[in-house]
């Protein structure tokens, strides 16, 4: 069957389980599902064959198999599975926790963000209410207040009319909208700044709590309620050891009674489990204790820094005053940030409770008492104690590396193999999980290190230890759950974790495509008088030389003269206008002449007729 034919098979099948399961009221995840198939098909009480196809037959046995185990309710090894799905989901490391927690509070952020960069003020209410929207972004984005506080609000508005008044707000608009989102990220962490500034010098400090003494509070009191439940959890995996002990011993009464071993064998590794989780979160804890004593002193240190630059200085320069904000916000989110942690921490543990409720059910104190007459209860630690003098003797095994703690140069904390656990008794005893002592002495086999509870079962590992590794990889295919426990995942490559198997799967998507490589990917840079040879620059240095002493003549006979090329050039006429005629006008008198006496006079005086010239002079024109 091709690769991409049975993985659509593995898809349907886990669908079809998944949704059986619903049918019955049980809401089952796909990794759930997944993981529950590979389990299943490993188990050779199942008779499933991995290099088979699998028929029609085989699926519908797997996929009935595989709905009963997961709507089993009185199984521990079905809750330890869970638990292993829950924590590796939830869980991750530090950065990571952090880096979620601020994409969603920036997702939350982004509308009121969009708001401010993609506002168009021009009025002055409108100027008004962007500034309103600005302080509030702020106090969001800061986390020091609510924006529906007056008195909170008042504060944010004068810390940061100090730093960016209303009238700078047309600078503001005219910015690209990076270089918006970049100022207000930088003038909340400045108004952030000033208002613990305030607070510490007492002339402020409206709505921000004090998470330095919060955190002093709460990550102690954590910290115990861990440790008390892992104590519990611990004197389980004691009573439970020791019951398994005892019917080891007495196996005609006990052994097979009623299947009480392999429930005790379930509810051990489920309480197991519980406990290398709750190690995992006491160990965050610690960190965050210790992360917040640094966090203390740098902000007492900064406090101290920023008193020395501002004192009692009406003015301070910005460039000197500014970064001294910046540095306390910035250590204020780092105390937001393990309040973040601690909580997360905190709910972690809450939700793996419910992981144990079936063996609490199947083992009360009723049951377990009886048990437990007679039976001696040991600890870790004391256990550890009775074999602290016992060593191996490495020259007593030949091709064996050991090695031991005090040998600084080779051990180097190694990782061991099934989580610390001995490989001898858990392979050759039914499972049984005892802690391995290193001070015995380490065994290096093929690149791998294994612990082991005494000096006995470290020489009998060492005998035959390919054969207790196949006995333990036996163990863990009938009871699923030691993969993730006992950290197995090399030695069962079809079960990946939990995190994986959602990439497990996702099909495989293929492509044709081609490339093409440049033959000279850089331009080439060829010099042509370029000479490897001293001797031929020699010969030129002196060929150069000479020509300095030389002199070029030319001499032309009557036989050449009429063929050399001879060329010349003629420049066309070019257009051109010139004026050499003006137009001109002036003005001039008009003539007038009047003529008096036309009409004749008396009959006694003659005719007289008079010319009167009325012209203008030509000076009065």
């Amino acid at each position: 069957m091709a690769y991409t034919q049975a993985e659509c098979v593995i898809k349907n099948i886990i669908r079809e389980i998944a949704q059986e399961c619903a049918d019955r009221g049980h809401s089952i995840s796909e990794t759930l599902v997944a993981f529950m198939v590979k389990a299943v098909v490993l188990d050779p009480r199942y008779e499933f064959n991995v290099d088979k196809t699998l028929t029609k037959t085989d699926v519908r046995k797997l996929i009935t198999t595989c709905v009963d185990r997961l709507l089993e309710t009185q199984r521990s090894s079905l809750d330890t599975i869970k638990m292993q799905v829950y924590f590796d989901m939830n869980y991750t490391s530090r950065a990571e926790f952090l880096a979620e927690h601020r994409t969603v509070l920036e997702s939350r952020l982004a509308p009121v963000c969009r708001e401010i960069t993609d506002s168009r003020a021009r009025t002055r209410d409108e100027l008004e209410c962007l500034y309103r929207k600005i302080v509030s972004y702020m106090l969001l984005h800061s986390g020091l207040g609510s924006p529906t506080e007056i008195g909170v609000v008042r504060e944010a508005t004068a810390a940061l009319q100090s730093v960016f008044p209303q009238v700078e707000l047309g600078t503001f608009l005219v910015l690209t909208k990076k270089d918006k989102e970049r100022q207000l990220n930088e003038l909340s962490m400045i108004v952030t700044g000033i208002r613990l500034f305030n607070k510490n010098c007492k002339k402020g400090g409206e709505g921000i709590d004090d998470l330095p003494a919060i955190l002093n509070e709460a990550v102690p009191t954590t910290k115990q309620n861990v440790e008390s439940e892992l104590q519990a959890t611990q004197q389980l995996i004691y009573h439970y050891t020791a019951i398994m002990e005892r019917l080891e011993k007495s196996r005609a009464q006990w052994y097979e009674k009623d299947g009480l071993h392999d429930k005790l064998k379930e509810a051990l590794y489920n309480v197991r489990q519980h406990e290398v989780f709750l190690r995992i979160i006491v160990t965050e804890i610690v960190t965050c204790a210790k992360q917040v004593e640094q966090l203390e002193h740098q902000l007492e240190r900064q406090m101290l820094e920023l008193n020395d630059v501002v004192k009692s200085k009406a003015a301070v320069p910005t460039a000197q005053v500014y970064p001294h904000f910046i540095a306390l916000s910035n250590l204020w989110t780092a105390f937001q940030d393990e309040m973040v942690l601690l909580s997360v921490f905190s709910n972690l543990v809450t939700n793996l409770d419910p992981y144990l409720a079936t063996h609490s059910q199947l083992f009360p104190d009723g049951v377990i008492g009886p048990l437990l007459e007679g039976v001696v209860v040991k600890t870790d630690e004391q256990r550890l104690s009775e074999v602290s003098g016992q060593r191996i003797n490495p020259s007593d095994f030949k091709n064996r590396e050991w090695i031991f703690p005090e040998d600084r140069l080779a051990y180097c904390q190694p990782t061991l193999q099934y989580r610390g656990f001995c490989a001898y008794t858990f392979a050759a005893r039914h499972g049984l999980l005892l802690r391995g002592n290193p001070n015995v002495g380490i065994l290096k086999y093929q690149e791998k290190y294994y612990a082991f509870a005494s000096k006995e079962t470290a020489s009998a590992f060492a005998q035959k230890p390919d054969c207790f590794i196949a006995m333990a990889a036996e163990e863990a295919k009938h009871s699923a759950e030691l993969i993730q426990l006992l950290e197995l995942h090399q030695q069962f490559s079809t079960i990946t974790p939990y995190t994986q198997a959602d990439r497990c799967l996702k099909s495989i998507e293929k492509f044709d495509s081609c490339t093409q490589t440049d033959t000279h990917i850089l331009e080439p840079n060829i010099v042509k008088s370029y000479e490897w040879n001293e001797w031929e620059l020699r010969r030129k240095a002196i060929k150069l030389a000479n020509l300095r002493q030389k002199v070029t003549r030319y001499i032309q006979t009557n036989l050449s003269h009429m063929r050399r090329d001879n060329t010349s050039q003629v420049y066309l006429p070019k257009n051109k206008s010139i004026q050499t005629k003006r137009d001109s006008s002036s003005n001039v008198p008009k003539p007038q002449v009047f003529y008096a006496g036309l009409r004749g006079g008396n009959i006694t005086e003659p005719t007289r007729v008079t010319k009167y010239d009325l012209t203008r002079a030509v000076d009065e024109t």
